[in-house]
């Protein structure tokens, strides 16, 4: 049984797998609350203890849970080789910790993302919100949902149509000629300035309309987005059209995207 069917077949190991997100969570919050140092990996990203404990706490979990699915985590996604991952028609994909250049700012705008891969295709995805403990979860064909604390889920929905003025996810201080550019083609735009992985879910709970992403991504920045939006009505879509893809590549990088709310929204127009 591929372990998406075991997913629907019932909520213990879904429950499971949140209370890991959870569990990362609070050790990136025991990290928060004090003070910490930055290293930089290769790329010059930052890292912290925070990361790294999230990892530990996921992989160890997933490993646990699901000993035959591998994990590919971004703190240790350098570790697997190529043929090797490509071999994989399952995996776990993993972003301990989303947003480390937001945590190091303490604005509280960073997430655990967890996503498991189908034949290249997000089936099920969690965020969790570590400083204001909402999480959001969805497996594909079942619906996406908003979660507080302890309490109970309830489902959410893209803003299907859009209506004007679009919310469009772009910094108002840091804005890449590109992202002006397609605001300038929208026109009727209000900026929204918002880190992480959280992007994916104000769209995918109507608070948001497009996210529009030039420049490089790597894979597990976005498939648990991709997951929970598309199971709430959305998509996320390269400049051709057609829905991201995961584990199918030499490259971990993702190209340009957009993140979409409502599917027939005039993107091509914007792209010029």
């Amino acid at each position: 049984m591929h372990l998406r069917d075991e997913l629907s077949a019932g909520e213990p190991l879904r429950e499971s797998i949140l209370a890991l997100a959870r569990e990362a969570a609070a050790a990136i919050l025991r990290v928060y609350g004090a003070a910490f140092e930055v290293e930089r990996k290769a790329d010059a990203s930052p890292l912290t203890e925070a990361d790294l404990a999230a990892h530990r706490c996921i992989v160890e979990g997933l490993e646990r849970l699901t000993p035959d699915i591998p994990v590919l985590s971004e703190e240790s996604a350098e570790e697997v080789p190529t043929l090797l991952r490509r071999q994989w028609s399952q995996l776990w994909l993993v972003d301990p910790l989303d947003g480390t250049r937001e945590f190091v700012k303490r604005n509280g705008e960073f997430t655990v993302n967890i996503a498991l891969i189908d034949d290249g295709v997000p089936v099920f995805g969690v965020i969790q919100a570590p400083v204001t403990g909402a999480m959001w979860h969805a497996q594909r064909g079942r619906g996406a949902f908003r979660r507080e604390g302890n309490a109970g889920d309830t489902t959410i929905h893209a803003r299907v149509p859009a209506t004007a003025p679009l919310q469009v996810a772009a910094s108002r201080s840091h804005r890449d000629p590109r992202t002006q550019a397609m605001l300038d083609r929208i026109g009727d735009a209000s900026p929204v300035a918002l880190g992480s992985s959280l992007k994916f879910c104000r769209l995918a709970e109507g608070g948001m309309d497009v996210y529009p992403r030039f420049g490089p991504t790597s894979e597990w920045d976005t498939a648990a987005g991709q997951c929970i939006l598309e199971a709430a009505g959305g998509c996320v879509i390269d400049r051709e059209g057609r829905a991201f893809r995961y584990n199918q590549r030499d490259t971990l990088l993702n190209g340009d995207f957009l993140a979409l709310g409502d599917p027939s929204l005039p993107w091509r127009d914007w792209l010029g």
